[in-house]
Order: structure tokens, then C-alpha cells, then sequence
């Protein structure tokens, strides 16, 4: 086979054959490359000297900011003392970041940065428990002066109502944060029912609408006020279109709704369960059995216990689920968001009774011989401790 790139009997200056040399171009140099420019070669070493001195500039700009800001960033703008003499309202709102903070802050005149503040806030072991409320603070403050104000729970000028709690402790409460003497925030709910803006349903009841949350306090605040404030909160998560569908789809109405919700979170301490114990309830009330609860009992005796006698189930009274089928006529208590989510949507299960055994051990079953191997562990651990048992598995 003939090399591809030499064809037999062509000669130099043929076609295909190498072209001669040109004169006076020095040998070994390819044809068509020039020799190079002294010009450009200057050129391209001053190109190479500019990028190394450029380098070097960055590189001491880079090792300058190490050694005067460790942490990659000049440091924030702070405030020096212990600010003005006048002060100024501000308002922490429920689920604030800590740059949300830090934006009031400036925007108020609080702090000189958000950067100063959030840096303070992430030095602090308690950075991040700021409470919702109206706090009243100095202008130019130093970022952690500031901070320190915040996380003072006393100074929140607001009041919070924790999950659960009944009418008449949520009254108390209200009592004790603006300073009314006893009873003045229950009679205020009694004698003013038709002003809270209650559901028909509860017939001038508040219990189950006074919804837990954190609620702002100024000196203009008041006991209506506060408790018209709950009632709006909880209409407008109870009264939700979702919410009373999901009432229809589980057979009770809206109100009943949050009764089983209030159940739900007397009984359950924790999200899970609280579901669980929905779908408990919902069972037992399709089967037309006594729901026998013991926080219903608890309710109607205005206590709170674990434990529940065989005299306690004869109990004489409408809120006494042991001897009347059906839910208590209202709530037993004011239940948070865990709580309705439960109510609106139970868990799924066939389960028709529940005991907790021990702290954070609940057990739920559809067998009435497996409860009651339950509730006899539930009083051994009772007994261990040197409380009296509890009623009959039922």
C-alpha cells in the first residue's frame, strides 16, 4: 500500500510534492511564521509583571482583612453608652426573625445595625427566646444592651396564654398582668358575653375561645379588650372553611369541633398522641359508648389529677362522661393549633381506649382485655409512687 501522502513519480514543484524553500529564509523555520517581535515580547512581560503586582495587592488587601477583622467582615455598626434619656415603643410580633428584630431596632433608633444586633443575639446563649410584645427601650443602645432588654421577660409589656389552660385560670391571668383585683376580668366576661363576639353556640360561654397566644399590653389595655382579642383569634381559626368541613366529615358540629379538640388537649401531651386521642373520641361516639374521660371529670370538679376514684365516675353532673354519652356540653378548655389540627384531622385507627402507663408511654388499643393489662401497669406505677389507683378499666 502506497503512503497516502506521497503519490509515485511526482517530483519536487509537482502537485502534491513539497514546494521548495523560499530564498533567504533562514532553514528549519516553518514556512509563513514570522520571527518575533522584541516589541511584543516587551509588551507581554509587562502584561505578566502588572498581573503578579496586582496579585500581590490583592493578596496583602486579603491577609490586611484577616488580621484586622477575623471574622471575614468589618465589624457592625454599634452604639457606645447607655443611650438617650427618652425612650421608644417596640413591637416584637409572633414568629419575628432575629433580622426582623434587628430591622425594628434601627428603624426605631434602638441600635445603629441589624449586623450589631444579630451578632450580639448569636454571642448569647438565650439569643433567640425574644417574647412577642411591646417593649420599651432607650434609643442608641449598644446592640447587646439592647438584647438584654428584650430577653427580660418583664419587660415584654404582653401576656401570654399557654395551651390548655381553662376560662377561669386564663381570667386569673389577665387579672394578675393588669393589675385588676381578683374576679375582675371573670365578671367582665360575664357581664359583657354579648360583647366578645362569641359563636351562638357557646351561649355566652368563652371557655374553648380564649385562644393561647401572645397578646400585647399597654397601659390603655383592658380586660375586655384582651379577652375580645382571644375570642377574635380563635374565630378566625375555628370559624375556617377547612375547619368545618372537616367537622361534617367527622359527624360533629363546628362547636363540638372544638370541645373534642379541648379533650384532645387535656388528655395528650404531645402532637401524635393528641391525634390519636381524637380518633379515640370519634370512634367512641359512632359507637354510641361513654366517652369516660377522666379531664372531663377534672373539669367539673375544677382540679387536675392523673388519677380518677370509682367515686368520682358517679359524679352527679352533665360534664361527667362516665355515666352520659356523648361529649360535655362545652369545652373543658382553651386548645391551641396541635389541639384543632388533631380534632380536624385524627389520626387513623381502630382504637377505643388509652392510658398513659408512665410519662411519655401512652398506650392505645382496640382490645378491652389489652386496656385493662394497661391500667394495672398504669397503678402498679401509681402505687410506686403512693397514689391511689384508678378507676376500673372501662
Amino acid at each position: 500500500m502506497t503512503d497516502p501522502y506521497t503519490v509515485p513519480g511526482l517530483t519536487p514543484g509537482h502537485l502534491g510534492a513539497p514546494a521548495p524553500e523560499p530564498e533567504g529564509r533562514p532553514p528549519g523555520r516553518p514556512y509563513g511564521v514570522r520571527p518575533p517581535d522584541p516589541r511584543r515580547l516587551r509588551s507581554a512581560l509587562a502584561c505578566c509583571l502588572s498581573l503578579l503586582a496586582l496579585a500581590g495587592v490583592l493578596g496583602l488587601a486579603v491577609l490586611a482583612t484577616v488580621l484586622l477583622w477575623p471574622e471575614g467582615r468589618p465589624p457592625a455598626a454599634d452604639f457606645a453608652g447607655g443611650g438617650t434619656a427618652g425612650t421608644v415603643q417596640v413591637s416584637v410580633v409572633q414568629g419575628a426573625s432575629l433580622t426582623q428584630i434587628g430591622q425594628e431596632l434601627v428603624r426605631t433608633g434602638v441600635v445603629a445595625s441589624t449586623q450589631a444586633f444579630t451578632e450580639a443575639a448569636a454571642k448569647s446563649p438565650a439569643g433567640n427566646r425574644i417574647q412577642p410584645g411591646t417593649y420599651t427601650l432607650k434609643q442608641k443602645l449598644p446592640a447587646a444592651s439592647a438584647l438584654n432588654v428584650l430577653l427580660d421577660p418583664a419587660n415584654a409589656n404582653a401576656l401570654t396564654i399557654p395551651e390548655g389552660r381553662r376560662a377561669a385560670q386564663i381570667f386569673a391571668a389577665v387579672d394578675e398582668r393588669l393589675k385588676l383585683a381578683p374576679g375582675t376580668t371573670r365578671d367582665t366576661a360575664r357581664d359583657h358575653a354579648a360583647e366578645l363576639g362569641l359563636p351562638a353556640e357557646a351561649a355566652g360561654n368563652p371557655e374553648g375561645y380564649l385562644y393561647p397566644a401572645t397578646y400585647p399590653v399597654t397601659g390603655e389595655t383592658t380586660a375586655l379588650g384582651l379577652l375580645r382579642q382571644m375570642v377574635k383569634e380563635a374565630g378566625q381559626r375555628f370559624g375556617a372553611d377547612a375547619v368545618r368541613r372537616a367537622a361534617a366529615d367527622n359527624g360533629v358540629a363546628p362547636y363540638q369541633l372544638v370541645v373534642v379538640a379541648s379533650l384532645a388537649q387535656a388528655e395528650a401531651d404531645n402532637p401524635e398522641d393528641m391525634a390519636r386521642v381524637a380518633r379515640v373520641i370519634y370512634n367512641r361516639l359512632r359507637r354510641k359508648m361513654p366517652l369516660q374521660l377522666d379531664s372531663t371529670i377534672n373539669y367539673a370538679l375544677g382540679r387536675n389529677t392523673l388519677t380518677t376514684t370509682e367515686a368520682d365516675t358517679k359524679l352527679d353532673s352533665p360534664y361527667n362522661t362516665y355515666l352520659n354519652k356523648g361529649l360535655p356540653p362545652t369545652p373543658v378548655g382553651n386548645p391551641g393549633r396541635d389541639a384543632l389540627v388533631a380534632a380536624t384531622a385524627p389520626a387513623e385507627g381502630d382504637w377505643l381506649y388509652f392510658v398513659t402507663v408512665s410519662p411519655g408511654d401512652t398506650r392505645f388499643t382496640d382490645s378491652p382485655e389489652q386496656h385493662a393489662k394497661n391500667v394495672e401497669e398504669f397503678n402498679r406505677n401509681r402505687a410506686q409512687q403512693g397514689s391511689s389507683p384508678a378507676a376500673a378499666p372501662r
